[in-house]
């Protein structure tokens, strides 16, 4: 139905219902006009009561359950796409002045894991936040989708109390809010029930301490740029809203984000009636100390997902620390990225090429080749992975969410790409899955770190383009092996 047939109808609609309540207030005050008569006998005042209707029944209120992430199953009979049309976009897009001089280009089909085009594939590249697909990966399978992080209340003596820091950077400072991923444990909840436990104690005087040892080492990387604190905070065992001094999503961050909240903490209890003596030290917690109150993040799933979809730094720093102590290793940069790559390579990824410096794609000496995140996105994507499905499903997808909002809408790939994007000054890359308009899922990664002092707009319309045509390159003519 054409739009303003549809438009039409609704208007038509609106107008018959509009006309027939009217028609009811009318009748039921017996001034329904002559010309109506014929059509209007007065069902209200004229004919005899209706019986009354049955009670209409009571709704059911039960929530229903929570939808599972799921997609389409491959068809493999979607065409595949011509093997030789991939290799010339490929070889064109690696030569775009856009791009710059140093551009890396890989293409290949999810269900077969064919590789349809290699451009300098096996070269490593600085990826930028291309880095996060490792993180996504190795903190699904290493923690698993449902863990949730803990900010504790403990006793550690008569008086005296630690706030202690489960890794969680994204609390709030106010109520926690549980539709929110940011803010989803909120520090007045933890301070209210703590004031509790204390009143029903008879104590309303303590002193704080806090705990931050879960993660060890310099809190910023090694090789950093002084402007990054804009885009990442001093990685700590806890923070409010990562760490940020504003509202804005690029305000400077805290130097010390943990005992900042620690003192936003201490105020929240005397807003509850618990004096706190001093200000808030830093002191261990006994292993055995008495828990006093809790609250918990949003779950792992959902921070890989906010992470992936926001590129955010500091979350996807916190998640390699968490990898880390998973897998034995120490919660610092070096431990974490040690930790991801080993996961990484655990579900059957060649991470040969490969080394990260950090865990969020911030340092300009980390290095992973096109080759790599192809196979990566491969195995998240392909059937029978179902662990690694949320990793596929919340990527950014292209004109709607995330880093790709405003990318990729209004021509062929609008809606059927999910991707992580990259960009540092001189990187603008690209890697994830697109459905073509045949209905063939492609894996592709594009790394340029050459783009030079030109910014972003030009690397990523050259990236932006490939991609488009790539959704819409035709399939290899019939007995065509290519």
């Amino acid at each position: 139905m054409a739009r303003g047939a549809r438009i039409a109808v609704g208007v038509t609609a609106t107008a018959l219902v509009l006309a027939a309540g009217g028609y009811a207030a009318a009748d039921v005050t017996d001034t329904v006009p002559d010309w109506l008569a014929p059509w209007a006998p007065g069902w209200v005042t004229l004919e005899p009561p209706p019986p009354t209707p049955a009670p209409f029944p009571t709704p059911d209120l039960t929530p229903a359950p929570d939808a599972a992430p799921v997609v389409g199953a491959l068809d493999p009979d979607a065409p595949l796409p011509s093997a030789d049309a991939v290799a010339a976009l490929a070889a064109s897009v690696a030569g775009d002045r856009r791009l710059g001089t140093s551009t890396s280009v890989v293409v290949a089909d999810v269900l077969t894991g064919e590789v349809l085009a290699d451009v300098a594939g096996s070269v490593p590249q600085t990826p930028a936040s291309t880095t996060k697909l490792f993180v996504a990966v190795a903190a699904t399978t290493a923690l698993g989708p449902d863990r949730t992080l803990a900010t504790r209340v403990v006793r550690t003596g008569p008086g005296a109390i630690t706030l202690v820091g489960g890794g969680d950077m994204l609390l709030g400072a106010g109520a926690g809010v549980p539709e929110a991923v940011n803010g989803r444990a909120g520090l007045a909840d933890l301070a209210a029930a703590t004031a509790r436990a204390l009143a029903a104690d008879g104590v309303t005087q303590v002193t704080l301490a806090l705990d931050d040892t879960l993660f060890a080492g310099p809190r910023l990387a090694p090789g950093w740029e002084e402007s990054y604190i804009r885009y990442v905070a001093p990685i700590s065992a806890l923070a409010v809203d990562a760490g940020r001094t504003s509202r804005h999503p690029y305000a400077v961050r805290h130097a010390d984000p943990a005992l900042e909240a620690a003192r936003t903490f201490a105020g929240l209890l005397a807003a509850e009636g618990v004096a706190v003596t001093g200000a808030p030290v830093r002191r261990a917690a006994p292993a055995d100390a008495v828990e006093v109150a809790a609250v918990r993040s949003a779950t792992i799933r959902e921070l890989v997902r906010y992470t992936v979809q926001e590129s955010d730094n500091t979350i996807a720093e916190v998640l390699g620390r968490l990898v880390a102590l998973e897998r034995g290793e120490p919660a610092t940069f070096e431990g974490a990225t040690r930790a991801v790559l080993a996961e990484v390579a655990a579900q059957g990824v060649d991470v040969t090429g490969t080394a990260i410096r950090d865990c969020s794609g911030l340092h300009t000496a980390s290095v992973i080749p096109a080759r790599v995140l192809v196979d990566l996105v491969v195995r998240v994507a392909q059937p029978g992975r179902p662990e690694l499905l949320p990793v596929a499903v919340d990527l950014p997808i292209s004109g709607w969410q995330g880093t790709l909002a405003d990318r990729l809408r209004g021509g062929p790939a609008w809606g059927l790409v999910r991707a992580k994007t990259g960009s540092l000054p001189g990187v603008t890359s690209l890697a994830g899955t697109l459905l073509t308009q045949e209905g063939r899922l492609l894996a592709f990664a594009v790394l340029a770190d050459a783009t030079g002092a030109s910014g972003q707009d030009r690397p990523r319309a050259a990236l932006d383009a490939f991609v488009a045509e790539l959704a819409a390159v035709p399939s290899a003519p019939s007995g065509d092996a290519g």
